[in-house]
């Protein structure tokens, strides 16, 4: 889910009118607001919106520290000196330096460093910093599995591991600088769990890395089968998928212009106006997801089940018109201002 970024100087008391703004719209009980709760808030990362809606929120903003702010990239927020440096090492592709580093420094490898803001990233160790994702500088060392070596062999441990395989496996950087592959390979023979990242590639859409998962034993589930649109699949998981596990495909089937696969679902009762889950473009609905790809006869297809097309995103409060429009979708939006235009 994207995050507002910060203005240079942020208003504190405009933070706090946002804030209160929250407030009241938990205190009314708006589904809205427990879909932004659940997205950020750790704390209510699984809950249900009634969970959510009766718990008291905490009324204050405290003053930020560096880790806090959300605008610098994360290597300028790390207060620390020395896990700071071994990043500054990692991003230069220094390995010697780093390998060194890491020698006087033993502790720095299981090393945490939390970050507020944002609804990923939010306590690295220094291994994740490998993935570059979320993006730093928009471009890897030639040599970061090699730099993934050296701090896996300074004794990262097996979350940190997971954690790194999951940005690796969705990250579009990695990808780009032709290492997402290698490093996927890598940290799986280094103990990685390929399951952990399976979902999360295919969310992202990168299936050249669920199909490396895939053959260091990653297993396919409905919510990637919907994804990769593989109907046999779909068909063989359904019926005894989780409720969870049906609406995540329901989103992602939508997200990548899965006609058939979302036709079962919708057949087996999914409902097309939830907000998709938490991970899965939770401030949008399947409508919006569908609009904004420009794929019409999904977005047809949805409107003929029930979709509405007047609700609006969680986070910038558009239609899944405006979503069409943002992407250049001229038929799908002249169709879906059409529906507007009728209720109105």
């Amino acid at each position: 889910m994207p995050v507002r970024p910060l203005p240079p100087d942020p208003n504190l008391d405009h933070l706090k009118y946002q804030a209160k703004d929250l407030l009241r719209a938990h205190a009314a009980r708006d589904m809205g607001a427990a879909q932004r709760l659940r997205e950020f808030h750790p704390r209510f990362a699984k809950a249900t919106d009634a969970e959510i809606l009766d718990a008291k929120l905490k009324r204050h903003i405290e003053k930020p520290t560096l880790t806090d702010q959300l605008n610098p990239p994360h290597h300028e927020r790390i207060e620390d000196a020395a896990f700071r440096r071994a990043v500054e090492l990692l991003d230069a592709g220094d390995a010697a330096g780093l390998r060194a580093h890491l020698k006087r420094h033993p502790n720095l490898v299981r090393q945490h460093v939390v970050f507020e803001g944002g609804n990923y990233f939010q306590s690295p160790t220094l291994l994740e910093f490998t993935a570059e994702n979320p993006v730093r500088h928009g471009r890897l060392p030639k040599n970061i599995v090699q730099i993934a070596g050296v701090i896996l062999d300074a004794g990262a441990e097996q979350p940190a591991l997971n954690e790194t395989l999951e940005l690796v496996a969705s990250g579009r950087v990695p990808r780009e600088c032709g290492v997402q592959i290698p490093l996927v390979e890598l940290l799986c023979a280094r103990g990685a769990d390929p399951n952990t990242a399976m979902r999360t590639a295919a969310m992202h859409g990168e299936f050249a890395a669920v199909d490396a998962l895939m053959r260091r034993g990653g297993r396919m589930d409905l919510p990637v089968a919907a994804a990769l649109g593989r109907m046999d699949e779909v068909r063989r998981l359904l019926p005894t998928a989780s409720h969870e596990d049906r609406h995540l495909a329901l989103a992602l089937g939508s997200q990548y212009g899965r006609v058939e696969v979302v036709r079962l679902l919708l057949d087996a009762g999914e409902d097309p106006n939830r907000y998709n889950p938490v991970g899965g473009h939770s401030h949008s609905t399947p409508l919006h997801q569908a609009a904004l790809a420009g794929h019409e006869e999904l977005v047809r297809l949805l409107v003929e089940r029930g979709a509405r097309a007047d609700l609006k995103d969680i986070v910038w409060q558009g239609t899944p018109a405006d979503w069409a429009r943002h992407g250049d979708r001229k038929e799908v939006e002249a169709y879906l201002r059409g529906l507007e235009r009728r209720r109105a």
